[in-house]
């Protein structure tokens, strides 16, 4: 085991059972004319975060430990989006409307993809999502038990609600979470504040926070 220094206390890390999961850094969340951007929000706020996470992929890259992105997608008939989300946020467009960059949050549109600087590598698992949690409708519990899987390791965006909602529904399937508080972010800057405290709120009630820097002085 190696211990992380975090909040509320360190963080006891078992490398062969840890695995990075990257929540929806996608070009609709991040880039301009995308989802996030149709919604009113400075997406520049999520682009900053690109190169901490890069950082932070290429740290479980070359100690050979799984990477797992995240993608919020909805089928191109949006039979897995429920009207209610459709007509939520009165957003300039809606799901399933072509903006820039193809029709928002559709799998398979140029908007739905990851960024380009955090692309996934062959091998790696990517999970289009429905909900905003990761395990909602995905099956990646059942692929995780069977990897061994009892550790992961957070970021991406935002961190009050795709990135919370994956880690407390981790959190009710018993694996240890931390969150890399550097590479996670919110559009508003107050929602990821008083997200990290949830998180470490009463010892840890959903897991542990810590920037990038002190997992890398953990590791060996």
């Amino acid at each position: 085991m190696i211990a992380v220094n975090a909040r509320p206390y360190p963080y006891e890390l078992s490398p062969a059972r840890t695995a990075l999961v990257v929540i929806d850094m996608q070009r609709d969340f991040i880039e301009r004319g995308g989802f996030g951007d149709s919604l009113g929000n400075d997406v520049s706020r999520l682009e900053a975060i690109i190169p901490t996470t890069s950082r932070l992929i290429s740290l479980f890259r070359a100690r050979g430990w799984p990477v797992i992105h995240t993608r919020e997608a909805h089928k191109p008939d949006l039979s897995d989006c429920p009207p209610s989300k459709i007509r939520r946020g009165n957003p300039s467009l809606h799901i399933g409307e072509a903006g820039a960059m193809g029709r928002l949050l559709v799998a398979g549109e140029p908007g739905n993809q990851i960024v380009d600087a955090l692309a996934p590598m062959d091998g790696e698992i990517v999970i289009d999502k429905p909900g905003k949690g990761m395990f909602w409708a995905t099956g990646i519990h059942e692929r995780l038990r069977d990897m061994g899987i009892t550790h992961l390791v957070f970021a991406g965006v935002t961190t009050e609600v795709c990135v919370q909602t994956s880690m407390r529904e981790a959190n009710d399937r018993g694996y240890e979470c931390l969150l890399i508080e550097d590479a996670t972010e919110s559009y508003f800057p107050q929602f990821k504040a008083a997200t990290l405290d949830m998180i470490a709120a009463q010892g840890g009630i959903v897991g542990w926070v810590t920037p990038l820097r002190e997992l890398e002085a953990s590791l060996p």
